[in-house]
């Protein structure tokens, strides 16, 4: 059974959409829906409890701490992270068991961006291929249980390149799967920055993070090189 950990903070535009897709794709087949936030103010929390998906403010606010929370929730053998602004492909359930079934202790899907721009089109060509660079949570990632506690989960101290770093532990103890087929991302940071800025502000912090530098010097960085929630 698949556990579904989505971390939130401020998603009531997106959230009911999200749980309404996985809800009708997941065939009940799915173990749980867990909201995992991050002390949100606006009625997130209230939006996910009202499909009855299970919701509950994180201890310590971050993605990685908040999807290390919503895990020891989690009752399924198969965890699956998902952003709130992201939209799994309608085959996610067979896709992540199929996966799982032929070996594959975790894994990801490519990216298709809500926009026509052709600049995204070749941002989300490069997710078919197994690049550092597309290791980021927007793609979703799925892990076994079994294998996330073996790693001890993400690491709750970052606030930045959590699934950079989670993807690249895994890899030393299982088989790294990428699904053909597309998650649907929204465009909402390129709403206030341009294409550019976001590649360079994107290349420039995992620069920076394996050049070794600190999490608030990344996180410092990143919001003064974008406009972005």
């Amino acid at each position: 059974m698949i556990s579904i950990i989505i971390p939130t903070y401020n998603e009531a535009e997106h959230i009911l959409w999200l749980i309404d897709h996985l809800k009708q794709y997941g065939n009940n087949a799915i173990a749980e829906i867990i909201v995992a936030d991050g002390g949100s103010n606006d009625n997130t929390v209230a939006l996910a409890l009202s499909t009855g998906a299970t919701a509950k403010v994180s201890p310590q606010k971050g993605r990685a701490a908040q999807m290390n929370f919503g895990a020891t929730l989690a009752t399924g053998t198969i965890f699956y992270f998902v952003h709130a602004d992201t939209l799994p492909p309608k085959t996610f359930l067979s896709d992540i068991e199929n996966a799982v079934k032929d070996g594959y202790g975790f894994g990801r899907y490519r990216t298709k961006f809500d926009s026509k721009k052709w600049i995204l089109k070749v941002n989300a060509f490069f997710t078919r291929f197994d690049l550092f660079i597309s290791n980021g949570g927007d793609q979703t990632l799925f892990m076994s249980k079994e294998l996330f506690n073996a790693i001890n989960g993400f690491n709750a101290s970052m606030r930045i390149m959590e699934d950079y770093d989670i993807v690249t532990r895994a890899k030393q103890k299982a088989t790294y799967k990428i699904i053909q087929k597309t998650v649907l991302v929204s465009t909402r940071k390129y709403e206030t920055n341009t294409w550019w800025q976001v590649l360079k502000a994107n290349y420039t912090i995992i620069n920076m993070y394996k050049n070794g530098a600190s999490q608030d010097a990344m996180v410092n960085k990143y919001k003064a090189m974008l406009s972005y929630r």
